[in-house]
Parts: structure tokens; C-alpha cells; sequence
């Protein structure tokens, strides 16, 4: 992989991680289609550089993150992400497997947007506003909602809104608990995937993704260069995102997702 297919990549990687999308299944879609080789490095790559979207949240909210008067923010987000973290313990093989199964991926894309197109109308009498109303016990449940998204295509960002909306909060409020959620569950995704994780067992030559990282000039580079990217393209979608759901909701993002689902599995299908 090239640095200009990286930062491909990773641009595709900030626009969409927030978006009730699927990043997962763009950057996959991407490298089949810039002809990427599914390598032990690219699949490290494609998680590693979340680190990067993760900053950008904390930039967005900056003020939200080093308030340490609200304590009880903390706690949320502690107890919010252990569900996740335990599952994809668990379930990080099989997880593994489905990422290369493009069909299954695009599938999934389409049902999602199926489910998009009902969302707004599930939930129509919000009664939280604001983080600060919503107790632990619905940010766990928000926490369950979000390991929904461990089937690649699904969604983290649609899984915990749609479960952060049917816990009564406002469209605005569960997006922002979203993001608010990713920082905890993607940096320990990323620290898992670069420090502890053994990538490429059944090829013979079993590395951490440090050591990977490390290996050569240009994985640097490319590791670098693709969180900076990761966190430029991801703040800027933030504002974009939370603009546009707040005006129509999430029918729009439920046609994409059909329409592209569709695209996809046509290609996949007939071309692949």
C-alpha cells in the first residue's frame, strides 16, 4: 500500500466513522477497489487509524472532555463501553472473518438503510436533551445498542444513535453521546489492535501491530500521515453530520446506504 492509497483511505475513514454508515465497510470497499491486497498491515491500518478520529472528537468537545467537575460524565462512558469491550473480546475472530466477506457487508448496508428510513418516526416524543439528564443505566443500554455495529456493515455510529433515541434522548443528544461513546470504545480497539493483538498467526510470521508499524520508513509514514488525515476529514464531518440530522433526520443517510448497499453488491456479485 501506497501512502496516496493510504490517505484514501484513510479520508473515507474520517468522513465516515461518525456517520450512521459504516466506515468499516467503506474502507473495505475502498481498497478492493483501488485493487489493495488484504494484508495483515492494511487490516491493522484500516483500525489503527481510528486513533486519529478519536482526536478529533475530543478537539469538537473539548470542554465536554477536561470538565472534571462532571464527574458522572466519566462514569457514563466507563459503564457505556464495557459491553462492547467484553463482546469483541470474544467475538474478535469471527469479527475478523466477516471483514472480508464483501457480500455479507453490502447486505447488511442495505438492511441498515432499511432501518434508517423508520428511525425517526420510532422515536418521536424525546425527552432528554442534554447528556447531563441521562442516567448510567440508559448509557449501558446505549452501550448494548452499540455492539450491534460488531457485524461489519451495521454501523457503530447508527447502532448507539438508534439506541441513544430510543432511551429518549433528541436526535442532537444521542449523536453527541455517539461520539461522546467512540472515544472510550475506539481507543481501546486501537490500543488492542497495536499493542496487543498478534496479527497474521496463520502466515508463519506472527507480529504486534507496533512491530509492523515499525518494520519500515514507509509504515511510519503511512501511519502517521493516515491518523492526521483520519482526524482532519473526521472534524469536519462532526459539524457536517450533526447539521444535517438535525434537518432531515436520517432518511438520507437510509437511501445512501440502500442505494450504495445495492451498487455494491451488484459489483461484487457479478464483477468480483
Amino acid at each position: 500500500m501506497d501512502l496516496l492509497k493510504a490517505i484514501i483511505i484513510a479520508i473515507i475513514e474520517g468522513l465516515t466513522e461518525y456517520l450512521p454508515i459504516s466506515s468499516t465497510a467503506h474502507m473495505g470497499f475502498t481498497a478492493n477497489l483501488l485493487g489493495l491486497e488484504e494484508t495483515e498491515f492494511l487490516k491493522m491500518f484500516q483500525v489503527s487509524i481510528q486513533f486519529g478520529a478519536i482526536l478529533s472528537v475530543v478537539v469538537a468537545y473539548w470542554k465536554k472532555f477536561f470538565d472534571f467537575k462532571n464527574l458522572k460524565f466519566y462514569f457514563k462512558l466507563a459503564f457505556a463501553v464495557i459491553p462492547a469491550l467484553v463482546l469483541g473480546y470474544i467475538f474478535d475472530d469471527m469479527i475478523e472473518a466477516v471483514l472480508g466477506n464483501q457480500i455479507a457487508i453490502s447486505a447488511v448496508l442495505v438492511l441498515g438503510g432499511v432501518v434508517l428510513l423508520f428511525a425517526d418516526t420510532w422515536f418521536k416524543h424525546p425527552t432528554i436533551t442534554d447528556e447531563k439528564q441521562m442516567s448510567v443505566k440508559k448509557a449501558v443500554i446505549i452501550g448494548f445498542w452499540q455492539c450491534l455495529a460488531m457485524m461489519p456493515g451495521t454501523s457503530r455510529s447508527a447502532a448507539s444513535i438508534i439506541g441513544g433515541m430510543s432511551q429518549g434522548l433528541t436526535r442532537k443528544a444521542a449523536a453527541e453521546f455517539s461520539f461522546f461513546l467512540a472515544v472510550p470504545t475506539m481507543l481501546a480497539v486501537t490500543v488492542y489492535s497495536v499493542f496487543v493483538k498478534t496479527w497474521g498467526k496463520e502466515t508463519g510470521n506472527p507480529q504486534k501491530g507496533f512491530e509492523m508499524i515499525l518494520s519500515s520508513q514507509d509504515h511510519i509514514m503511512i501511519f502517521v500521515i493516515g491518523n492526521i488525515v483520519a482526524f482532519i476529514t473526521a472534524l469536519i464531518a462532526i459539524k457536517a453530520f450533526i447539521g444535517v440530522l438535525n434537518r432531515y433526520g436520517f432518511k438520507p443517510w437510509g437511501w445512501y446506504r440502500i442505494f450504495v448497499g445495492i451498487a455494491l453488491l451488484i459489483y461484487f456479485y457479478w464483477f468480483q
